[in-house]
């Protein structure tokens, strides 16, 4: 920024510069003009007309030594203007490009609580599935126990004992001498 507002001093600076001797080689071909045409008599003197030739020449030079420094600085001015234009345009899409982010990653929560509940429920319905088959078997198999129950019951008309094997005669033992 500085470098620009040193760039921009310097060109003023050289174009009032300009400016000046512009005004300066006005003023001479004015009186140049005046005196010729008030004198027609007027002869230039020789050293007078080269001095002046030589200053008009070395004004000349100057002029265009001041104008190649401005079209220097004012082609340095547009290359940065160029580069300025172009990092604001790069630093809009970083920008664009971050929003993008920032948005896709509040988003991600809800997406994966979306995603998750979506493969969640052909689980749930397997399961469901499965405890009403659970269910089912389980009451097939209490109706398959109670039938055979009675089945067992009035083939047998005997009340299930527990059956305990022959007894061996003998001295029934002693828990202490063990």
């Amino acid at each position: 920024m500085t470098e620009s507002t040193s760039n921009n001093s310097e060109i003023k600076r050289l174009q009032d510069e300009l400016q000046l001797r512009d005004q300066l080689v006005q003023q001479l071909s004015q009186e140049l003009f005046r005196l010729v045409k008030g004198n027609n008599q007027f002869m230039p003197q020789p050293e007078i007309a080269d001095r002046q030739k030589a200053e008009s020449r070395m004004l000349r030079e100057q002029l265009q030594e001041v104008e190649e420094q401005v079209t220097f600085y004012q082609e340095q001015i547009n290359s940065r203007d160029q580069e300025i234009y172009q990092l604001r345009q790069a630093n809009q899409e970083m920008t664009d490009r971050v929003q993008t982010i920032e948005h896709a990653l509040q988003e991600m929560p809800e997406i994966y609580r979306r995603k998750f509940e979506d493969r969640m429920v052909p689980i749930k319905e397997k399961i469901d599935r499965l405890q009403r088959e659970n269910k089912q078997l389980h009451v097939e198999l209490q109706s398959v126990s109670y039938r055979l129950a009675v089945k067992t019951r009035r083939s047998s008309n005997q009340v299930d004992l527990p059956a305990f094997g022959r007894r061996v005669s003998g001295p029934i033992p002693n828990f202490g001498s063990l």
